[in-house]
């Protein structure tokens, strides 16, 4: 471990910086030494920084609680990823909350190719049980690359670690705690199982106790580390859907299992796909075709639609140019792109797709048909 590594640590522990900040002095300063060692004049300057904030960057006890926490660190033999490294998880920095530090036990690849995370309630019925255990044995024998993420809570969470193990698939555990302890214990056998290959996470240092807030914070990471987040089942609260929110937020797919309309752990299920939140999947194919991982495999002649090209429409043919070039786009990126307004775009997508030109994925994103 390195001074930088101390820096890096020490300023998750400044009383009255969280991520949001913290990402700030960053992006203003250039780096986690520079937080300590700028001049409180110049701290003061940083839109946010006031000098209550300034005085608790210059606590001598911030970075003593910070030589600690690297101690253990090096005894337990843990991995850090701090959000300017190139190793930190690149889905997870693209969220404005994204933690400052990730602490990690295991044999993790946070790069996986294709990443989806499962949750649910923690009172799973054998429909709920069945249809996770279903998913990812199938998911297995398709895409036997794919990383589960889960929270290893009782319930959905924790048939989908066992699952992912018995299909030899990679699996993390995002926790709400420190990495000294593993909450329930009586899932401590399954999370020693996960380390050889996948493993913990978590950004709350050691210490930390699994108090209700920080299961709810943790959510974020769950949501932020994946491309799409699966609900199979959920009443109508719970902390499943406070992910699918985060997700939707993040402009990241989400997708839930449907289940009767008398089934109260299926009802936060069918609110949110009828809120147009999630969409509707019943197996794994459903899954694979949402988010067009089967795409690049098939060799698929294109429609005699496609093939008309140029159309008479210009910007038709710019929408078309790219998203035969980038495959899929979300409504926004398209935007982006193009730089066209969404009232104009709009009338234009619905046109393209009416003539069977594009389709529409779950989650406002396009592609060629």
């Amino acid at each position: 471990m390195t001074n930088q590594n101390l820096y890096q640590v020490g300023l998750t522990m400044i009383n009255g910086i969280g991520d949001i900040m913290g990402r700030q002095l960053l992006q203003s300063l250039g780096s986690a030494e520079a937080v300590f060692t700028e001049k409180p004049q110049a701290l003061e300057k940083i839109s946010g920084i006031g000098k209550l904030l300034v005085k608790e960057i210059k606590q001598p006890d911030v970075l003593r609680r910070a030589e600690k926490e690297l101690a253990f660190i090096e005894k337990n033999k843990l991995k850090c990823f701090f959000l300017t490294d190139d190793d930190y998880p690149k889905r997870l920095s693209e969220c404005p909350d994204a933690p400052l530090l990730l602490y990690s036990k295991g044999n993790i690849n946070l790069h996986a190719k294709h990443i989806i995370s499962i949750v649910g309630t923690r009172k799973a019925s054998a429909y709920g049980k069945e249809q996770t255990e279903k998913l990812i044995t199938h998911l297995a024998k398709i895409f036997p690359d794919i990383l589960i993420v889960s929270g290893l809570a009782y319930g959905i969470d924790i048939i989908a670690h066992l699952s992912s193990i018995k299909n030899k698939l990679s699996t993390i555990a995002v926790l709400a705690h420190g990495l000294d302890r593993i909450y329930p214990q009586t899932h401590r056998q399954t999370a020693i199982e996960m380390l050889e290959n996948g493993g913990l996470l978590t950004d709350f240092p050691s210490n930390t106790n699994p108090d209700k807030p920080n299961f709810i914070k943790r959510n974020r990471i769950i949501a932020g580390l994946s491309d799409a987040t699966l609900i199979i089942e959920s009443a109508n609260k719970g902390g499943s859907l406070i992910t699918a929110d985060i997700a939707f937020s993040y402009n990241r797919d989400v997708f839930a299992f449907p289940g009767r309309t008398t089934d109260s752990y299926s009802e936060g299920c069918n609110r949110i796909i009828r809120q147009n939140k999630a969409g509707l999947i019943t197996c794994a194919n459903d899954l694979i075709e949402a988010m067009c991982w089967n795409l690049p495999e098939k060799k698929v002649l294109p429609p005699t639609q496609t093939e008309l090209f140029p159309h008479e429409n210009e910007d038709i043919n710019r929408i078309y140019t790219i998203l035969k070039e980038k495959t899929v786009l979300h409504l926004n990126e398209l935007t982006i792109e193009l730089n066209m307004p969404i009232f104009k775009l709009s009338p234009l997508l619905f046109e393209m797709e009416m003539e069977g030109i594009i389709k529409v994925i779950p989650g406002n994103r396009y592609s060629l048909v």
